[in-house]
């Protein structure tokens, strides 16, 4: 905590079938200090005057960190042209640099790889193909949002922050959140004692493994 203030954390994802794992990751943020703001427990800050992207939106601005989880389900909120809610986000946080940790589920990297590898790369390349209703995926967008989360359209001299974490199972998301946000911690609680510039701090944890 900084000068009494809880670094916030917002969690970025579709909720339909992953609603234990949030439960979870919303656990383990809160027990290492941090303030969550997540949709699914209704910690969003959210404003009657406004849309419900314009408060999703908002809160990416807001947040002092980010956290995103790419699921094979693209979500069911969508924009006036189509993005969900969660891609919507993610490129929020891309485009303001917020310091960000992303997981991506491993059927959307497989899913990715298959495509390239029989050249159908990139999202102009898979307009033409669509999904029949199955459980493993439900819409090739979230491929997209993938490819826009390692910064795929940079030369790769050029990515800094691509770095997307591959899970399989709660536990592995789980493992990847407790691996970055309680060291995360353990550095917040060291400055705490020698900094009281909020920026410079979270400037300073970018450089000690936030990936920004």
């Amino acid at each position: 905590m900084l000068d009494g203030k809880k670094l916030i954390v917002m969690v970025s994802s579709t909720v339909y079938g992953y609603e234990e794992l949030l439960d979870r990751i919303y656990t383990l943020l809160t027990a290492f200090g941090y303030e969550v703001w997540m949709s699914h427990k209704g910690t969003m800050p959210v404003f009657s005057n406004i849309s419900a992207f314009e408060n999703c939106l908002a809160a990416v601005e807001k947040c002092d960190l980010f956290f995103g989880l790419i699921t094979p389900h693209y979500g069911s909120g969508k924009d006036e042209v189509g993005l969900s809610i969660t891609q919507r986000e993610i490129r929020k946080a891309i485009e303001l640099n917020k310091p960000r940790w992303l997981l991506a589920h491993d059927h959307v990297v497989f899913a990715k790889s298959l495509l390239d590898n029989i050249i159908y790369q990139g999202g102009t390349g898979r307009k033409g193909l669509s999904l029949k209703q199955n459980q493993l995926m439900d819409d090739l967008r979230v491929i997209d949002m993938y490819e826009e989360a390692i910064l795929s359209q940079k030369p790769i001299r050029d990515r800094q922050g691509d770095w997307v974490q591959k899970f399989s199972t709660n536990d592995d998301a789980a493992l990847f959140a407790t691996a970055q946000f309680s060291r995360y911690q353990e550095v917040e609680a060291f400055l705490q004692e020698n900094f009281s510039d909020k920026d410079r701090i979270v400037r300073t944890l970018q450089d000690n493994g936030g990936h920004s």
